[in-house]
């Protein structure tokens, strides 16, 4: 078996009221190096080995195994993967779904299953449940996901959407999301879930139809999540007013949280460097959208290909 490396970009998910269905893939990368080994073992940067196990308790090997049975193998052939991780751990970027993804692919390439990318998806569905990170990691773009029954449905926009600018501010802690999805009511009322479908549904077509400046004023009337988790984000309202003053068309809680994006047509590094003088305390970074999804290199061919 030779060695490969797989690169999965980071994700944010809901773009406020798209909620577990739509999500976007980030120009920031995990990459995982994979060789083979006489055990499973799983080398994680030091900062990052609080949250992630080294051995077979990995969600990267637990991801692997689940879709090699789901493909009728009961074994994989054992690995060393090694992670550098450019996505923070529980702050609202996709950590969890970069490992579920490379899991994914990892299996895929160990066992030649050749997955097609509704494959991956379907798989990655099964795992976490919901499609609006994994989904955006395995294709690239932007995604707008529908999950029911283990048939997921989505649709992929590409085209147009290289040249956005999210402005991702992280905060300097981590937020779980099984914590944050505690904050969610259990019922809305029907009138609360039909403007919040309502929402939603023009957030998505504003997508469609690259007028940014109406999905912007979509994101922030979100009332399925938002509204109950941006207490726990006592930066959220401020932050929010700098960035539009700032130029963006739309702040909004990247999945879970901590982290809050900004969506802009056009930023300048100046006017980031003045939003950091203000916020000293908090993790200005601007990132492009990711249009390829996960990739792997073959290192012995040195082949990139999309996976």
């Amino acid at each position: 078996m030779s060695n490969f490396t797989i690169t999965v970009p980071a994700t944010s998910a809901n773009l406020g009221p798209g909620f577990d269905s739509v999500g976007i893939a980030l120009t920031k990368y995990a990459t995982f190096r994979c060789a083979p080994s006489d055990e499973w073992r799983f080398i994680v940067p030091e900062a990052d080995r609080p949250f992630i196990p080294e051995g077979k308790d990995n969600l990267i090997y637990q991801a692997a195994i689940f879709t090699a049975k789901e493909f009728g193998y009961d074994n994989l052939p054992t690995y060393e993967v090694t992670t550098s991780n450019d996505v923070p751990v529980s702050r609202g970027l996709g950590s969890s779904s970069t490992a579920v993804v490379a899991g994914i692919e990892l299996a895929n390439q160990l066992l030649g299953l050749e997955l097609t990318e509704q494959d991956k998806v379907i798989v990655a569905c099964k795992i976490e449940g919901h499609p609006d990170n994994v989904a955006p990691a395995i294709c690239g773009g932007i995604v707008i996901a529908h999950y029911d029954h283990d048939t997921p449905k989505y649709v992929k926009l590409t085209n147009g959407v290289e040249s956005l600018q999210w402005l991702t501010v992280v905060p300097d802690f981590h937020l779980k999301t099984e914590e944050a999805r505690d904050l969610l009511p259990r019922q809305f009322s029907y009138k609360e879930a039909v403007y919040a479908s309502s929402t939603g549904n023009v957030l998505v077509a504003a997508l469609a139809l690259h007028d940014w400046k109406l999905a912007g004023e979509m994101m922030e009337k979100d009332r399925f999540h938002q509204v109950y988790r941006s207490p726990l984000l006592p930066d959220f309202a401020p932050v929010s007013k700098a960035l539009k003053t700032a130029g963006s068309v739309g702040t909004y809680v990247s999945g879970a949280g901590p982290t809050m994006i900004g969506l802009f047509e056009e930023l300048e590094e100046k006017e980031i460097e003045e939003l950091r003088s203000v916020f000293p305390h908090l993790y200005f970074e601007s990132l492009r959208t990711d249009t390829k999804g996960v990739q792997v290199e073959r290192c012995a061919q040195k082949e990139v290909s999309e996976a």
